[in-house]
């Protein structure tokens, strides 16, 4: 799997395909492979003509583990994804994250909108990118107990049960958990001027509203993601169907 560096931070990542390229950014705990090729979001955009690329954040999959929560605020895991682009000489690029993925999306879309032809939010309403509704300390502390048996929060089960089922480094989640607690306010949201799909699970009680983001950032557009949580709606076929309709309008 190639990897290059940002600084001393070693990233992981794929580069697969050809044509437009697509940045793919995964959520917490997850991986660019538990989110994007086990799914077949991979494969998928790559029949639809996409050069597809996709990285391991840091503190997860196969890029480094770091153990500060300083390491992993949003400002910098986002910067990860800019020095890929910039690593790969993709000066602009249609960026799809999911989750924490869709809050440094976000982040990149109001910081450094020359650099995205589109942004697609996936998993993130108006709790996990404003409000703060997303998964915290609580979380954290799951993540950081003996074993699962010990966790008795259900959120907190949650994250805990898919952590050791990607055999991520629990340490390392733990303290990208506690760095990346940055959220956007509403103005900023607001200011976003790129084009934005809103995608969510109608059953997601993790990201919050996806209409009501919608509402905020200008000539959005939501699709909602019928009977899917947070977890279930990554490889839902909705999404997919919706996110390539929207790729197909971008030109």
């Amino acid at each position: 799997m190639p990897s290059f560096h940002n600084g001393a931070v070693e990233i992981a990542y794929l580069d697969e395909g050809e044509g437009d390229p697509i940045v793919l950014v995964h959520g917490f705990a997850s991986s660019k492979n538990v989110n994007w090729v086990y799914p077949t979001w991979v494969s998928e955009l790559r029949k639809n003509g996409r050069r597809v690329i996709a990285l391991d954040n840091r503190g997860h999959g196969e890029s480094a583990k770091l153990y500060e929560p300083s390491q992993y605020s949003i400002p910098t895991m986002a910067g990860d994804v800019l020095a890929l682009m910039d690593h790969l000489a993709i000066p602009q690029a249609d960026i799809m994250g999911y989750s924490m993925g869709g809050r440094m999306t976000a982040w990149l879309s109001l910081n450094e909108p020359q650099r995205l032809r589109s942004a697609i939010l996936g998993g993130i309403g108006i709790g996990g990118l404003i409000e703060g509704t997303g998964p915290g300390e609580n979380v954290a502390k799951a993540l950081e107990a003996p074993e699962l048996e010990d966790v008795t929060d259900p959120v907190g089960r949650t994250f805990r049960a898919f952590a050791d089922q990607t055999r991520s480094d629990r340490r390392a989640l733990a303290a990208c958990l506690r760095g990346t607690r940055d959220l956007m306010t509403k103005d900023e949201a607001a200011r976003i001027d790129v084009p934005v799909l809103i995608a969510v699970g109608s059953a997601d009680d993790v990201a919050g509203s996806a209409s009501a983001l919608g509402a905020i950032i200008p000539g959005s557009e939501v699709l909602d993601i019928p009977n899917r949580d947070h977890m279930r709606a990554v490889g839902d076929k909705v999404y997919k169907t919706g996110v390539l309709d929207f790729l197909s309008r971008r030109g």
